[in-house]
């Protein structure tokens, strides 16, 4: 798909995806259970956004309920009401389920909220946007070309109105992103937020000469699932650190999920639970790296602070 072209929206915003809702006339239903769905319900408590149904995909129906409504099928919305708004309350980088998306936000009227992974984080909203216009403005103004300004743009401007147009105009494969990268000349990485092993597998599909990496995996569950595969990987040597990464060394309250939305943070979902785990920062591992994969869910800035000599070497 070629790419939307778009500028930064104009400041000061005065209406967001919140505030459409807020004063949306047509039934507004919500697509998905679980955590996602917990902080869009809490998120439209702010707004007095009122839900006149929860659907899933059909299949996956098993006459549970949630909040106390029934969860319905798609196909039974779809002949309840003949006019109505979509708001997503899951992620998903599934190629069928982004096909399945597309084809419903052509049909319908489709939100895709950009929510915080972590319970403290903030929301990118028109208040968001106008207090730090001058600094999204400066960060805009910093990029070298064209193409990183357009997808910086439309990220910006997917998070203000929830529109996945926004997202599939600044869309690029894996092969394109890594085409930007010297691959011949990576041949150590520290991988900030390994899950499973997963950047890991894909580093070694993309960077012919990788020897060696270190991975950072902070949630328990997520590092065994890690620790076994790299009992198998004979390929490079790995060293894998069972922490989260930080801008000091300590000890932080993290929330336990065993899945992509474990977190650093000061509470616990209903899905997931708390304890300490050790904080490490990347300067402390006196690495000499060409690449670092960061996924860290909020605490991307702390994360880089503890990264600067690193980076600079």
């Amino acid at each position: 798909m070629p790419y939307l072209h778009t500028s930064l929206p104009e400041y000061p915003i005065k209406r967001d995806m919140w505030d459409a809702l807020a004063e949306e006339t047509r039934p507004i239903l919500v697509y998905g259970m679980g955590n996602g769905a917990d902080k869009l319900f809490s998120r439209f408590e702010k707004y007095s956004i009122t839900v006149s149904d929860i659907f899933a995909s059909d299949g996956f129906v098993r006459g549970h309920s949630y909040r106390g409504m029934r969860v319905k099928s798609f196909s039974e919305v779809r002949e309840e009401y003949e006019d109505f708004v979509i708001v997503l309350s899951f992620a998903s980088s599934r190629p069928e389920v982004l096909e399945m998306l597309t084809d419903m936000n052509e049909k319908y009227d489709l939100y895709v909220p950009d929510m915080p992974v972590a319970d403290e984080g903030e929301f990118f909203d028109r208040e968001f946007f106008n207090t730090h216009y001058g600094e999204i403005l400066e960060a805009y103004n910093r990029l070298a070309d064209s193409d990183s300004k357009n997808a910086f743009s439309s990220i910006i401007n997917y998070k203000i109105s929830g529109k996945m147009k926004y997202l599939e105009g600044a869309y690029c494969t894996k092969e394109e992103m890594y085409s930007l990268m010297p691959l011949e000349d990576i041949r150590s990485i520290i991988d900030v937020g390994a899950y499973n092993g997963d950047t890991l597998r894909e580093a070694l599909e993309f960077f012919p000469r990788l020897e060696r990496a270190i991975a950072i995996e902070p949630d328990p569950k997520n590092y065994k699932r890690l620790a076994k595969y790299l009992e198998g990987e004979r390929r490079i040597a790995v060293r894998a650190e069972n922490a989260c990464a930080l801008d000091v060394p300590c000890e932080v309250a993290f929330s336990v999920s065993g899945n992509r939305n474990s977190t650093a943070t000061a509470t616990a979902s209903h899905e997931s639970r708390s304890i300490n785990i050790p904080a490490i920062t990347l300067d402390s591992l006196e690495a000499d790296v060409d690449y670092i994969k960061y996924d860290v869910e909020g605490a991307e800035a702390r994360a880089l602070l503890g990264s600067r000599k690193t980076i600079e070497r």
